[in-house]
């Protein structure tokens, strides 16, 4: 699978932008803030709804502008799409297949596949425990488009249950009558069945992605592994040890998790039992990796994740376009070259940098200079 053609307006900094792209490497360079980020990060978009850089649409709207428009020509062997999203922050968005379909957003996932490495991959290993949620659900979705819907689901019901908690903390602190909280219950069954759904699938792509995340760490830093991966749940030992895998399974560990944490809930006024509080620990060696791993370990660990993603992701069905955003510049030397040589065979690598010499001579294609807001094939 490869984009043939990425048309943008009123995103970012461009008013307008046609870009033809052709499968292989191909690099946009130019000074920084000049816009190279904002083309890969609009077909970052069109694959997971939403961007590497910001967690709202309306920075990605040019400034003065209404709505933004994103459309890509998405070619998978003779078969070509034009996929069409549309932002409109404040109100719903918008979206298209083949100019005259109109779909819901999510029914976009999966015409669009990426894989995206960026200097924010550090966050990975030494950010909070929702930046490593994020790119398990972001490869979930990738992996079973539906999930998208459960997702969807699950935090709607753990907003409606948050309200409901909060009103019977306020209620509680403020010596007023206690609240009925009969309705607690089915907020729980919700919250459980949408829930489970979500940990299994976290659940198997843990066991699928350690041997090849263990495996790319290798190629990445000969000697330096191996990686640990394991899932730590809010929900207590029956998931983390792995004991709770079919869903009615999880479900009975969710429901049992939220019925010895009530009373805390009800004081505290929020949902503490969840995959939204889970995490993934992650190892190197022994120990783990997050406040041991050294600055060049943690960005090998986090490319190797990424490296991982795009094998699980291209094992499974249409390869994933492949997405180096500036992150030559982060690297050494030994690891730029190691890395540019594992995603050259890629059917499409789109790479940002600020200078051509950023660029491995191994990942040798097509130019585009962008100064201006403009993008110029060179």
């Amino acid at each position: 699978m490869h984009v043939s053609h990425l048309s943008l307006a009123d995103f970012r900094s461009y008013a307008r932008a046609e870009v033809p792209l052709d499968p292989g490497v191909t690099a946009f360079v130019g000074p920084n803030g000049q816009g190279k980020t904002n083309l890969v990060e609009a077909i970052g978009y069109l694959a997971t709804l939403g961007s590497h850089r910001v967690s709202s649409d309306a920075p990605l709207v040019r400034m003065g502008a209404q709505r933004a428009v994103v459309r890509a020509a998405v070619r998978q062997g003779d078969r070509q799409q034009l996929v069409e999203l549309e932002l409109n922050p404040g109100r719903a968005n918008r979206a298209r297949i083949n100019r005259s379909s109109q779909v819901r957003p999510r029914d976009v996932l999966g015409i669009v596949r990426t894989v995206l490495f960026a200097p924010e991959d550090l966050a990975l290993v030494k950010g909070d425990p929702g930046e490593r949620r994020k790119l398990l659900d972001e490869l979930v979705t990738a992996r079973s488009p539906r999930m998208a819907g459960v997702r969807s689901d699950y935090e709607r019901v753990l907003k409606q249950r948050n309200t409901l908690l909060k009103s019977a903390a306020m209620a509680r602190r403020h010596g007023g009558r206690s609240m009925d909280l009969s309705t607690l219950d089915v907020w729980d069954q919700h919250l459980a069945r949408a829930g489970a759904e979500l940990l299994a699938h976290r659940l198997d792509l843990i066991a699928s992605l350690l041997p090849l995340a263990d495996k790319a760490y290798e190629q990445l830093a000969p000697g330096g592994g191996p990686l640990g991966l394991s899932y730590r749940s809010s929900a207590g030992e029956a998931v983390d040890a792995g004991a709770a895998r079919t869903r009615e399974e999880l479900y009975a560990a969710l429901i049992d998790a939220l019925a010895q944490v009530r009373k805390q809930e009800i004081e505290r006024g929020v949902t503490l039992v969840g995959p939204h509080r889970d995490d993934v620990l992650l190892r190197l060696g022994e120990l783990p990796a997050k406040g041991y791993a050294s600055h060049g370990e943690s960005w090998s660990y986090a490319l190797a994740l990424r490296l991982a993603s795009y094998e699980l992701l291209r094992s499974e069905g249409a390869e994933p376009v492949l997405i180096l955003d500036d992150v030559f510049a982060e690297l050494d030397a030994r690891r730029r070259e190691r890395l540019a040589e594992l995603v050259a065979p890629a059917e499409q690598v789109l790479v940002t940098a600020a200078v051509d010499d950023d660029v491995p001579d191994v990942l040798a294609g097509a130019r585009f200079g962008v100064s201006g807001g403009e993008v110029t094939r060179l």
